[in-house]
């Protein structure tokens, strides 16, 4: 019998090409989670500077947010159809042609606009990063290297922040667009270069010449080859959004959705608004940076411990947990504190227990969905879910406007964690899907 080239990284040791692969991929997301964050760290400069309430503040922060929500839909089912690698290099090019535009904004309207196309880049290469560690990851390895993933998001934040919050200290918040273009702009040759092609997703296309990608492939990385391709299915089906919701795999699409919609918009509360908040507490924007990159050094360490436990425990389980945990503290937050010590430590905890559920899911996301429509079905999951991501700032905005007070709004924020613990309760355990 034809072995199956993916088995042969699933089944295999991890090879020094495959983990840079993986590293790569992590920094990529912490690329995306200075670019996401690059908005929070200048929106009160931005306020400042053209006067803008909260309400308006909201729609702003909110922007790449939606713009992330179409990007991995749209470009998520793109990798699925021309690949992983071209859609990562797309998606860069987009990202940082977006945050040079973001430096010459002279008005809200114009900044949302940038705001908006710089996160079609973003939501894209979540969806393909996400893929890519899935399919070099080995199969005992996976989890934990799905998690390491995305615990570059926080990693992002905090050494862009930081860089970020000496911009803010001694510049203007232009100057956080202008790093961001150019870290990003840098990653361009490094992923020309270092990043190959999934072998899941060549095995999926097929095509002229497949075998020959495939083996090269096999061999740069340091495995051995195959002399044919496992035979292709009867039915050579495209993936489409309609498999995401065929008999089997329907309750697991809609019940992770529901739960990453309404747990990101905790998570997207906390991250968008600490500056802002703390701002208004009568704290200088430099200040406020540096609570933003505890929440996210908090976020770090939630990622990491999660990525640990799930050599031993439930992955489900974990993301439950920490779902619970992140209603409490997001409300807590909401209590505020005499001092930026006790705001910065509430900030890091709440981040701790809300990204390391927003890294349990991914896991979730790799393990139910099988390669065929794993980047398609992750971009749709991340893709619906983001609508919540921008609502969290959006409706903050509003109830802030309307009046509400900080610890009214934080707990009613806070509760779309434990909207998502209850959906994961409900989602059935299954074996880990094929790779």
């Amino acid at each position: 019998m034809t072995r199956d080239p993916q088995s042969i990284l699933s089944q295999g040791a991890m090879r020094p090409l495959q983990i840079a692969a993986v590293t790569l991929c992590v920094l990529l997301n912490a690329l995306d989670g200075f670019d996401v964050l690059a908005i929070s760290f200048a929106s009160p400069g931005i306020a400042e500077e053209w006067g803008i309430d909260r309400a308006a503040l909201g729609l702003v922060l909110s922007m790449e947010l939606i713009g992330m929500a179409l990007g991995s839909v749209v470009l998520g089912g793109l990798a699925d159809r021309i690949g992983r690698r071209p859609t990562v290099l797309a998606c860069l090019v987009i990202m940082a042609g977006g945050m040079a535009l973001a430096t010459t904004a002279s008005s809200v309207v114009n900044l949302s606009i940038i705001r908006l196309v710089t996160g079609l880049g973003i939501g894209g290469m979540l969806a393909c990063t996400n893929a890519l560690v899935a399919e070099y990851s080995n199969d005992r390895h996976r989890n934990l290297a799905v998690a390491i993933m995305a615990a570059g998001y926080p990693m992002g934040a905090i050494v862009g922040g930081s860089i970020a919050t000496g911009l803010l200290a001694s510049g203007h918040w232009r100057d956080v667009f202008t790093f961001g273009a150019a870290a990003t702009a840098l990653f361009l040759p490094i992923a020309w270069f270092l990043l190959p092609e999934s072998i899941g997703f060549l095995v999926q296309k097929r095509g002229p010449g497949a075998l020959e990608k495939i083996n090269a492939t096999l061999r740069r990385l340091g495995h051995e080859t195959v002399s044919a391709l496992p035979p292709a299915p009867q039915r050579a089906a495209k993936p489409s959004i309609g498999d995401l919701f065929a008999p089997g795999l329907a309750r697991s699409t809609v019940l992770l959705t529901l739960a990453y919609f309404c747990h990101i918009m905790t998570f997207y509360f906390i991250l968008k608004w600490i500056p802002k908040i703390v701002v208004d507490m009568g704290h200088a924007a430099a200040k406020a940076g540096d609570v933003l990159v505890w929440a996210n050094v908090g976020g770090l360490a939630g990622a990491t411990l999660l990525s640990l436990l799930t050599y031993r425990i439930a992955v489900r389980k974990l993301v439950i947990v920490a779902m619970v945990a992140s209603t409490v503290l997001v409300a807590l937050f909401g209590q505020g504190q005499e001092t930026l010590g006790g705001l910065a430590l509430i900030a890091g905890a709440a981040g701790f227990c809300t990204n390391a559920g927003v890294v349990g899911l991914y896991a979730l996301f790799a393990k139910v969905f099988p390669t065929s429509v794993r980047a398609g079905g992750t971009g749709f999951v991340i893709g619906i879910g983001r609508g919540g991501a921008a609502l969290g700032p959006i409706v903050a905005g509003f109830l802030f406007t309307a009046g509400f007070d900080l610890s009214l709004v934080a707990v009613l924020m806070g509760s779309g964690s434990l909207i998502a613990a209850g959906a994961l309760l409900l989602l059935r355990e299954r074996p880990a899907a094929p790779a």
